[in-house]
Formats: structure tokens, C-alpha cells, sequence
């Protein structure tokens, strides 16, 4: 596994690369695709995008856990979490590692 780490720089400089679009385009052009994503999912809308996987948010309700230190029980919120799953193709592809 590498420590690479794919920023939104690099986003918006494959896009100049491969699109045309000026370095401040493709910018603004990936801003803005992760702004409506954003939104989408605050307002509790799936995101599904095709052969890559699909953003959602869970409602958990609340519950009683346990600190595994001390054995004590402790109450946790109710609280929403995003959750991802992906796609077949990606799954697949992912699987083959960097060479499928």
C-alpha cells in the first residue's frame, strides 16, 4: 500500500490535462461537483455514481455501548453517518490491484 493521497489539486490538474479546461476551470469545475455532492447528502439524498459506488447518509438510532477498558457501559447519541458502497465494477477492479 502507498501513502498517496489524491487531493483535489490533483483532480482539477487531471481535468486541465486531460479536458483542456484552464488550471482556474478545473478548479472551479471540481469545487463545485463536491459542493452538490455535499448537498445532496445533507439533505439526506443518495449519490450514486455509475461504475463507481454510491454516497449515503444512515440515521443510527441511539444505543448503550461499553468501554472495552473498563467494561462500563455508556451511552451513545443517536447520529448520522455517510456511508459508501461501491460498485461491482469497482470492486472488481480494485481486487485486481494496480496491474488488472
Amino acid at each position: 500500500m502507498s501513502d498517496k493521497t489524491l487531493t483535489r489539486m490533483d483532480l482539477s490538474e487531471a481535468i486541465f490535462r486531460e479536458v483542456g479546461l484552464s488550471r482556474n476551470d478545473s478548479s472551479q469545475l471540481v469545487e463545485s461537483v463536491l459542493q452538490h455532492m455535499s448537498d445532496a447528502l445533507v439533505a439526506g439524498e443518495q449519490v450514486k455514481i455509475s461504475s463507481f459506488g454510491t454516497f449515503s447518509v444512515r440515521e443510527k438510532s441511539a444505543r448503550v455501548g461499553r468501554n472495552p477498558k473498563t467494561g462500563e457501559e455508556v451511552p451513545i447519541n443517536p447520529r448520522r453517518v455517510l456511508t459508501f458502497r461501491p460498485s461491482h465494477l469497482m470492486k472488481d477492479r480494485v481486487a485486481s490491484g494496480p496491474e488488472g
